[in-house]
């Protein structure tokens, strides 16, 4: 009895730790359709510079049992550092099941602070998700991207937090947010 006492705390104490060495953060707002949303050219993989994400995706409970849908995931951070995955979505493996979580492993260049996200979907499935979560590597934080409402089709559709420049700022060779 003793010995799974101690187990059980065992557990909680690194369930607690984990927890506790990510600063989890929820991006305010409401996701917004961006028709003119360009993915970036990226560097070649051997340029030496990348750092590995994890993602999270918890798909909506109303969303259809399976999808078909191509789903791809874009997000970067204000100094042009974009990470895209395209085509996340797998049918046969179970992916984006309705109430489910999908974790992904993703190589991108590394940033300075996400501050944007975007997903698309392709498809007529109408894929809904409930929230994206990123894992920022070396800075111990995890941002909260909610949803909750279907994806329009064939456009991307997220959030931009990023500080935009003023136009002072950019003939000074200075950036500030308004």
């Amino acid at each position: 009895m003793a010995k799974a006492l101690s187990l059980l705390l065992l557990l909680l104490f690194i369930s607690a730790s984990f927890q506790a060495s990510y600063c989890l953060e929820s991006v305010k707002g409401r996701p917004q359709e961006l028709r003119s949303f360009k993915i970036q050219e990226h560097q070649e993989a051997g340029s030496g510079r990348g750092c590995s994400y994890t993602v999270k995706i918890k798909t909506s409970c109303s969303s259809k049992r399976i999808t078909r849908d191509a789903i791809s995931l874009a997000f970067g951070d204000a100094y042009s550092n974009e990470v895209y995955a395209p085509r996340l979505d797998d049918p046969s493996s179970g992916t984006f099941e309705s109430c489910s979580t999908d974790t992904f492993k993703i190589q991108g260049p590394c940033g300075y602070g996400i501050c944007y996200l975007y997903l698309r979907r392709d498809g007529r499935d109408g894929w809904t998700p409930e929230w994206v979560q990123v894992y920022e590597p070396h800075v111990s934080r995890a941002l909260t991207f909610y949803y909750g409402s279907p994806i329009p089709n064939g456009i991307w559709y997220g959030f931009n937090n990023c500080p935009r420049v003023s136009q002072s700022a950019t003939t000074d060779g200075l950036v500030s947010s308004i």
